[in-house]
């Protein structure tokens, strides 16, 4: 019922910059919190940055300075622009969307991610 898709990424050089985007859709009547994750090869999945419906936002401490995260309601969107990469940030970026379901319950919602990879 509900759809998370990522846009963006790729290949970026040492010291670029790009931006992500994921839109939310589906039978929801709001958004809790929305957030960016990544898993490197080998690793496990971690948080990059999430924010919530009031705007209180939280950063990876390997990600602060670095990246921004941002939503817009009415559009159901959330953002992560990323500058300053490293090649450890290579990663596959995943979207994840807090979604309410009846009273006291709210799902995690994933998208499919999307591949970043920073070239030496």
């Amino acid at each position: 019922q509900v759809q998370v898709a990522e846009s963006g990424g790729g290949l970026v050089q040492a010291g670029g910059s790009t931006g992500l985007s994921c839109k939310v859709s589906g039978n929801m009547f709001s958004i809790n919190a929305m957030g960016w994750y990544r898993q490197a090869p080998g690793k496990q999945r971690e948080l990059v940055a999430t924010v919530t419906s009031g705007g209180s936002i939280n950063y990876a401490d390997s990600v602060k300075g670095r990246f921004s995260i941002s939503r817009d309601n009415a559009k159901n969107t959330v953002y992560l622009q990323m500058n300053s990469l490293k090649p450890e940030d290579t990663a596959v970026y995943y979207c994840r969307a807090e979604v309410p379901h009846g009273r006291g319950h709210e799902y995690g919602y994933w998208g499919r991610g999307t591949q970043v990879t920073v070239s030496s």
